[in-house]
């Protein structure tokens, strides 16, 4: 028996694209609070912001205190920024991602027609990123009205693949692996993972950036995943 639907975020319910011009109003406003002899804002982009994006790729299943993350990224471009101004600057760019994220098509329609059907929902996610900032974005795409759960990466301390983050989820919905389906776009972090656990997975390729390997489930985008779940039950 099928029981919930847990859902991957960032290339499955979401898209976004680099908020770059925005960022760089950020880092143009953020120069007066570095003092003086502080690097242009497009040095600050190419200094900082740009290898961090790249620097995100590379982490394991242990999540990383991001706010350490983002200060070590600020030093390796020779700049000592005092913690609470890297906090100052950290939120107005995360509200730049938030102004830029975009749901999928279909996102919405399928998580209300899965909670029609009397399932359970929920998205479970890596992101590193403060989870006051994630719920808040979250909450303004309008997805976490039609989940009954929201866990991130940063708040559990470990990342997809590892199985504590699908277990906080599965937690939260009081529903054991082997009643739920896991949906996502990659993989390792989508498919397998989930599947060690006891949980069955399918792939959206809707927005997915790397191909589905043969013999792996796929759906073409959220508005197939009803009818996918209903065959199931």
């Amino acid at each position: 028996m099928l029981r919930a639907v847990l859902l991957d975020y960032g290339l499955t319910l979401v898209s976004f694209t680099f908020p770059r011009e925005e960022l760089l109003c950020v880092l143009d406003q953020a120069r007066a609070w570095l003092g003086p002899g502080a690097p242009d804002a497009e040095a600050l982009m190419r200094g900082v912001l740009e290898p961090l994006e790249a620097d995100l790729d590379t982490i394991g299943e242990d999540e990383i205190d991001y706010l350490a993350f983002y200060e070590r990224a600020w030093r390796r471009a020779g700049l000592e920024v005092p913690r609470e101004t890297l906090v100052r600057i950290l939120d107005l760019e995360q509200r730049c991602w938030d102004r830029e994220v975009r749901v999928a098509p279909g996102a919405l329609e399928a998580l209300a027609a899965l909670r029609a059907r009397g399932l359970r929902t929920a998205v479970a996610s890596n992101a590193p990123f403060p989870p006051a900032g994630m719920h808040r974005q979250i909450g303004l795409t309008g997805i976490a009205a039609r989940v009954d759960a929201v866990v991130f990466s940063s708040e559990v301390g470990r990342r997809k693949p590892a199985p504590e983050l699908y277990q906080a989820a599965l937690d939260r919905l009081d529903v054991p692996a082997g009643e739920a389906l896991y949906v996502g776009d990659r993989v390792v972090e989508d498919y397998e993972g989930p599947r060690r656990l006891g949980m069955r997975a399918v792939l959206c390729t809707g927005l997915a950036r790397r191909p589905v390997p043969d013999g792996v489930p796929a759906i073409a985008d959220l508005a197939d995943l009803p009818a996918y779940v209903e065959a199931l039950q």
